[in-house]
């Protein structure tokens, strides 16, 4: 369908600069990150956690050390860390990615969230951090892509809001095997429709005093506020 985009104009890159929310804070990956954020990686469960990422488990600290310094410079992806408010450490790290502004396009990618943010708040709100952030740039469209065989990654996806695209068959080759890409993505005008929900679902009367969820975010996505 042809529509006419006659109030769009590109939109300005992602700047460097921290992202806040009420739980976790994304930061730009830098050199003081690497510590608490090794322990993260290489807590139990390391395998796992890099299967279907693009680099391997990290060996020793200096050796992670160095992978922070060469990918904290980079402006595409552009890393950020994932610290908890609380504690001020950095508990896992993401992406943004292939970042088109000609079209308005960009991916959330490169995700390592550590066992204290997997299926936490903080990794929820970690996703919406970048989400509005990107659509309150004017970016038109968020992607997500993983490994077709990544059914955790896929179903995390739909948890999130994103719509499912599509395979692309024989799409790369990462660490010698072939990938098959799952594409998923939402749109500006998806996210009008998300972001309440997902407002709602942050909010901190949501959460008891243990931190379990009194309404789950697919409820509150489907609900609205």
């Amino acid at each position: 369908m042809h529509v006419g985009l006659t109030r769009w104009s590109p939109p300005p890159a992602p700047a460097r600069a921290p992202i806040i929310g009420r739980y976790v804070r994304l930061e730009p990956l830098q050199a003081g990150h690497a510590g608490t954020l090794y322990a993260a990686a290489s807590a139990d469960g390391t395998d796992d956690r890099f299967r279907w990422l693009f680099e391997h488990p990290p060996q020793d600290r200096a050796t992670f050390a160095d992978w922070v310094d060469h990918v904290s410079s980079s402006a595409d992806p552009m890393f950020f860390a994932v610290v908890d408010a609380a504690t001020g450490r950095a508990e896992g790290r993401q992406a943004l990615m292939r970042i088109d502004r000609t079209h308005g396009v960009i991916e959330i990618g490169s995700i390592m969230w550590g066992p204290a943010l997997q299926r936490s708040r903080m990794a929820t709100e970690a996703l919406f951090l970048f989400a509005d952030h990107v659509f309150a740039l004017g970016y038109r469209r968020f992607e997500w892509k993983c490994n077709d065989l990544n059914a955790l990654s896929k179903r995390a996806a739909l948890r999130f809001g994103f719509r499912p695209e599509g395979v692309f068959r024989q799409h790369m080759v990462v660490k010698g095997t072939n990938r098959d890409t799952a594409w998923f993505a939402m749109t500006d005008q998806d996210w009008q429709e998300l972001r309440p929900g997902y407002l709602a679902w942050l909010a901190p009367d949501n959460f008891d005093a243990d931190g379990g969820q009194r309404r789950t975010l697919g409820a509150c996505l489907r609900g609205g506020a």
